[in-house]
């Protein structure tokens, strides 16, 4: 009896499937924040630990796990990866305090990093016609719209019905329906010729990464005029200059650095990452907003999502027209510019108060991010030759979620130290005797915790402390959208200009 061939549609769907799941629970988590900070009695550089350590593992073993999809075979890479992402999820689920649930969301990040490049590179290999294959990216960028769409949602009713616990135990049955699905809809397929991996590389990506991020959540707690904070961004930026020189001195890295000689591919690069920091990331922190700015419930804050997430659905649709009349480097500059002129309403919306104005500056935001999110991945993929396919989609998924990553530290930065900073202000001006817990009640109101924040605070003085607290909130919180608008448009810039310049994809070495 001749096996069992896949389908190359049942493929797809699989494959989309696979990094649905990644989206999804990347993003259901984000609504939930403020009740995981609550529930487990945590400040607000805690709870940015709850989204670094799982993104922190995901992009620093992006790149490796490209290489293990390439080598080893992308079947066996997404079963491995599926079966890691589900233990770790049922481990978030049982966490006694936040240090187990950074540890389990570490280790689930493993298993992200091996799920999405060995998904992505299936799609890659499968898919080699120019047309199937842009159909195919259309497909994928359609069920991460979906996904994202869900994720605010669903982690809401989830949160408020049978707890934020839930979020992560809905990944066993969700997780053994793809598992089924992987082993008879993946047919296996590697790279004969993939480098052997790069320990020294992984290392020193993995250490920059932790470097970088370990200074700018702790610079919250201990200052940034703090030596250690120094030591610990210098030292990440030395790391990444290490990892650099060891690709320099592969014969077959995991980065072909070659590929950096041209405009093109650079501008895309950028342009994927400028799409994570200014539009993916609002995913996590405009909940925070919702929730701390406006008094939402953790439902109502992600039904009031919807209006970013929806036009986020709606718009590659429209891509494929717009792609006929604009150049690829145009799209990306169209996109990032609405992005970027959604983030500024959002911070203009925000000086005035009330969801209205903010439901629509979302729409905006939501669009741009709807036009660029199957484009970055469909440019940079076009840059290499099909037989690195893994390299390529390491390389990708690497860039959006190291942005995703460190804009949590930098926007968190901004956000805690603009709020501190208000804080400051209005209790000097109108309650100085609780001045001294200013950076307390700061870290909680910023985390979602304002029963926490005011714990200290006597009965009488909380009616006064309260509204200046959330004020202050609301004025960091606008800082924060004001950079990443303002971060957007010169990256449109900037991309719109590099992508105009082909890249000779014959070239490339794939030996």
């Amino acid at each position: 009896m001749p096996a069992h061939k896949p389908s190359p549609r049942m493929t797809l769907l699989t494959a989309s499937g696979v990094c649905a799941l990644i989206v999804l629970d990347t993003n259901i988590v984000a609504v939930t924040l403020p009740s995981i900070a609550r529930d487990l009695g945590a400040g607000f550089a805690d709870i940015e630990w709850v989204v670094s350590a799982y993104m922190l593992a995901f992009a620093a073993l992006l790149l490796p796990a490209g290489s293990l999809a390439d080598r080893f075979g992308r079947k066996k890479t997404l079963l491995a990866g599926l079966t890691l992402f589900i233990l770790a999820s049922v481990g978030c689920g049982a966490a006694p305090n936040i240090l187990f649930l950074d540890i389990a969301r570490a280790i689930k990040g493993i298993g992200a990093a091996l799920l999405l490049t060995s998904a992505l590179a299936t799609i890659g290999h499968v898919f080699h016609d120019e047309v199937e294959r842009a159909k195919a990216w259309a497909f994928w960028g359609a069920c991460m719209g979906v996904a994202m769409t869900a994720a605010p949602t669903v982690g809401g009713l989830i949160a408020e019905l049978v707890g934020w616990r839930w979020i992560f135990y809905l990944n066993l049955p969700v997780g053994l329906v793809l598992l089924a699905l992987v082993m008879r809809n993946i047919e296996e397929s590697r790279n004969e010729q993939s480098a052997r991996l790069d320990p020294w590389g992984s290392l020193f990506f993995s250490a920059s990464l932790l470097s970088l991020i370990w200074g700018l959540i702790e610079a919250n707690r201990i200052g940034w005029d703090s030596p250690l904070t120094f030591a610990r961004l210098l030292g990440g930026g030395l790391l990444l200059a290490l990892f650099l020189l060891a690709e320099r001195l592969q014969r077959r890295p995991m980065v072909d650095l070659q590929l950096f000689k041209y405009p093109r591919f650079i501008g895309a690069l950028l342009g994927m990452f400028a799409y994570a920091c200014c539009a993916q990331v609002m995913m996590t922190l405009l909940p925070f907003y919702l929730q701390n700015g406006l008094g939402f419930s953790a439902i109502a804050s992600g039904l009031g999502m919807l209006p970013f997430a929806i036009t986020m659905l709606l718009l590659p649709r429209m891509g494929p027209r717009l792609s006929r009349h604009l150049s690829p480097a145009a799209m990306m500059a169209l996109g990032l510019t609405l992005v970027s002129v959604g983030n500024l309403l959002c911070a203009w919306a925000t000086s005035i108060g009330g969801y209205p104005v903010f439901a629509l500056a979302m729409a905006v935001t939501g669009a741009g991010a709807g036009l660029l999110n199957g484009d970055t991945q469909k440019n940079i993929m076009a840059c290499v030759p099909r037989e690195r396919t893994g390299m390529a989609s390491g390389m990708s998924t690497t860039m959006r979620f190291s942005a995703i990553m460190l804009a949590v530290g930098v926007y968190g930065a901004l956000l805690a130290s603009h709020t501190l900073d208000a804080l400051d202000l209005n209790l000097r001006n109108t309650a100085p005797d609780w001045l001294d817990q200013a950076q307390y009640i700061a870290s909680r109101v910023v985390a979602g915790d304002m029963n926490a924040a005011l714990q200290g605070v006597n009965a009488g003085a909380r009616e006064v402390v309260q509204p200046l607290a959330q004020q202050a909130f609301v004025t960091g919180f606008g800082s924060v959208l004001w950079v990443a608008g303002y971060v957007g448009l010169f990256a449109a810039a900037l991309v719109g200009t590099l992508m105009r310049k082909p890249i000779p994809v014959m070239q490339l070495k794939v030996a």
